[in-house]
């Protein structure tokens, strides 16, 4: 199914999606869910402190979450040659404001410049341009690596694949309290709360396995995340998203 041909949903979010229409729509391929518990108090500096954060029995969430961007489009328009296409990498953690559950980001890299830019200029969220590469291994799992230019001590490189069946997680479960968030959030040049509502089905999870080689994402913020406990890991081959404009906060 094409993203432009996929209808808005509002199963499962716990509130309606707008006012305003949708102005991108964008599918997610080879997903990777990779979440760590962290200590509330070691986030708390890096979240403008007008974002309360987000716990799960104490404890806070970091997610870094690498997939493939492909048939973006804005509104009223076809998918643009040399922009429609490419790998993002995403890190976060979860806040709830005014009642809405959402991602804060800490930091989201791709891998096209001229996507980077804009994005900066129309949601205000901290993209960087990374070289990134992403194939398939001979066993079918997801080789991914991406690497900021001039800063090569900030990379991910990691193999991943699906372990199970598809299934939706159960609301009131730490796994749908991850995944089933519909917006982000960021702030305006004022310092004010700002809310990007997102739109898509439940996701199809996958229970997933992970080789991470190299992850140091998390070291602009003071942590090293070590690979035990290993991380908390889900997968999704393909969601359907559809996004909206900025709004304040309190909408």
């Amino acid at each position: 199914m094409k993203a432009s041909n996929v209808p808005l949903t509002t199963q499962g979010r716990p509130w309606p999606s707008g006012p305003p229409p949708w102005i991108m729509r964008q599918t997610w391929r080879e997903l990777l869910f990779a979440h760590w518990p962290v200590r509330p108090e070691a986030l708390r500096p890096y979240v403008p402190s007008v974002f309360p954060l987000d716990t799960w029995e104490g404890e806070a969430w970091l997610g870094i979450v690498p997939f493939r961007v492909s048939g973006a489009r804005v509104r009223l328009l076809p998918p643009i040659p040399g922009m429609s296409a490419f790998p993002e990498l995403n890190v976060r953690t979860y806040i709830t404001l005014n009642g809405k559950p959402g991602v804060y980001f800490f930091s989201l890299d791709a891998a096209n410049a001229l996507v980077v830019t804009m994005a900066r200029l129309l949601y205000r969220s901290p993209y960087r341009f990374a070289a990134m590469n992403v194939s398939r291994g001979d066993s079918g799992a997801v080789l991914y690596a991406s690497r900021l230019p001039g800063k090569e001590s900030i990379r991910f490189e990691a193999s991943y694949r699906p372990v199970s069946e598809v299934y939706h997680a159960e609301p009131g479960s730490l796994e749908h309290w991850l995944t089933e968030r519909y917006c982000l959030y960021t702030l305006s040049a004022r310092r004010e709360p700002l809310r990007c509502d997102i739109d898509h089905p439940p996701w199809p999870l996958r229970k997933a396995e992970a080789e991470i080689v190299h992850n140091t994402m998390a070291a602009g913020l003071g942590l090293l995340l070590p690979p035990d406990p290993p991380p908390l890991l889900h997968y999704a081959e393909v969601q359907h998203v559809s996004i909206w404009p900025l709004v304040k906060a309190d909408r």
